[in-house]
């Protein structure tokens, strides 16, 4: 029976994951994002009121149209997680396949919710909840295993399937962090055992593999070290405070909540992507907030908010949106006093999120820190630890596993490249049985 990889997007940029497995006739897709950077670019890019194929030509959404020519059923469509990069295009492509939608409840609940928003097409693909730790059987060949692992976003997991060449796993995203508060560490033990059994072919992030510098990726136990000491200040002094971190990563929501639970600041949650993450984190039981704290995203009750903090801004911790200087998010309109909330001198902001590496980034972001400086803020960069896997956690990964076959995905050739010679490190070579794909490529193998 004949297995072939196709690398539909991903392969070429950090952004816009999708993969397609073919294993005899029958197929599984993994993941449908966007190119968040792409909407930056374009700025009048409205992604709920266009059409699938506008998208793909300004490279925002995975170029699926090869798929028709593709020889086989498409079984099931099965997601990762649930940030955007790995679920904003399911809206603009799960119609096309008669097959089912396949996450954990809290990547489910945000992949109805992305439906939801949807302006252009119907998508009435069955949704099913898996949560890690379990299995079901996509065809006669196939059962998909969901093996529990960590990221900077709850319920993350390596899709695992079962097929009769051998098992394939994929790996997109992941860190090993065994000391988080809302996820339990990673299922080692089961890792092994598939390793054990016999892993044909892992699909897996290079985001990091370039990276020499982060060796091994610290602990989101780390970052609550941090961001305790950080905020122990700030929080007692008689001046506004800021916090702004990615609205997806629960975990730090819930350590920056449960930090400053116990001080006098009440603790608004404000923005739109702010409310859809906690939200339904919320409602899963994910995440636990203060009867101090509140989350906020309608403009309307953002700004009523913001003017109580104007009018009494020691009493108030503003956590928000715009932490990488996105023009129209939160804090960069704070910055440009485009909100009833005026920073002034001395006010404390923490960024606890890096520059996510691109140009447009680096410059919103020194833009947005030069003007909250200009006010007299005091600024508190990089509170963060990564949630992507780092090259010994790799090589742990690689170890753990024993792959036949490895193809490197989520990044730039550089990035894939990187983890190709780390790879060769480990005994493999790139180009007998590490395969660096780009987009529209596919990769085929027997279980040889």
């Amino acid at each position: 029976m004949v297995v072939e990889v196709i690398a539909i997007g991903g392969y070429e940029e950090v952004g816009k994951n999708m993969t397609a497995v073919k294993v005899g006739e029958d197929v599984i897709i993994f993941d449908m994002g966007i190119h968040l950077d792409r909407i930056s670019i374009h700025e009048d890019t409205d992604i709920d009121r266009m059409h699938s194929l506008d998208l793909i030509e300004r490279g925002v959404i995975p170029d699926d149209t090869l798929m028709k020519d593709v020889d086989g059923k498409v079984k099931g469509i099965v997601f990762s997680h649930g940030h955007l990069d790995h679920i904003g295009a399911v809206a603009k492509l799960a119609h096309r396949y008669d097959a089912p939608i396949i996450g954990t409840p809290y990547t489910t609940a945000l992949i109805e919710r992305t439906i939801k928003g949807e302006r252009k097409f119907k998508v009435n693909n069955p949704i099913k909840s898996l949560n890690p730790g379990s299995k079901i059987k996509l065809s006669k060949d196939i059962t998909l295993e969901f093996v529990q692992s960590t990221h900077s976003i709850p319920q993350a997991v390596f899709p695992v399937l079962h097929t009769p060449e051998g098992i394939i796993v994929y790996a997109l995203d992941f860190k090993f962090d065994n000391h988080q508060k809302v996820s339990p560490p990673p299922d080692y033990n089961r890792l092994r055992e598939l390793g054990r059994k016999g892993v044909l072919a892992l699909i897996v992030e290079s985001t990091n593999a370039a990276n020499f510098g982060e060796v091994k990726t610290y602990s989101e136990r780390v970052a609550r070290i941090i961001l305790e000491d950080l905020m122990k200040g700030p929080l007692s002094e008689k001046k506004g405070m800021i916090v702004t971190t990615f609205s997806s990563h629960v975990e730090r929501i819930q350590t920056i909540a449960d930090i400053a639970k116990k001080s006098h600041r009440e603790i608004f949650f404000l923005g739109r992507s702010m409310e859809r993450f906690c939200g339904i984190a919320q409602n899963l039981g994910i995440l636990k907030l203060p009867k101090n704290a509140t989350v906020l995203g309608s403009p309307k009750a953002v700004n009523k908010a913001l003017m109580k903090a104007e009018e009494n801004r020691e009493k108030y911790l503003l956590v928000t949106t715009g932490h990488q200087g996105e023009p129209d998010a939160l804090l960069p309109r704070i910055a440009s006093g485009r909100t009833p909330f005026n920073v002034k001198k001395g006010d404390n902001i923490i960024i606890s999120a890096p520059i996510i590496p691109n140009p447009t980034n680096a410059a919103n972001r020194h833009i947005m820190e030069s003007k909250l400086k200009s006010s007299g803020a005091r600024i508190y960069s990089n509170a963060h630890v990564s949630g992507h896997a780092g090259r010994e956690d790799h090589r742990e990964f690689l170890r753990m596993l024993k792959p036949k076959h490895i193809i490197p995905a989520h990044g730039e050739l550089s990035m894939l490249v990187a983890y190709g010679q780390l790879a060769e490190e480990e005994g493999y070579k790139i180009g007998h049985n590490v395969h660096i794909l780009r987009n529209a490529q596919a990769q085929v193998f027997n279980g040889e």
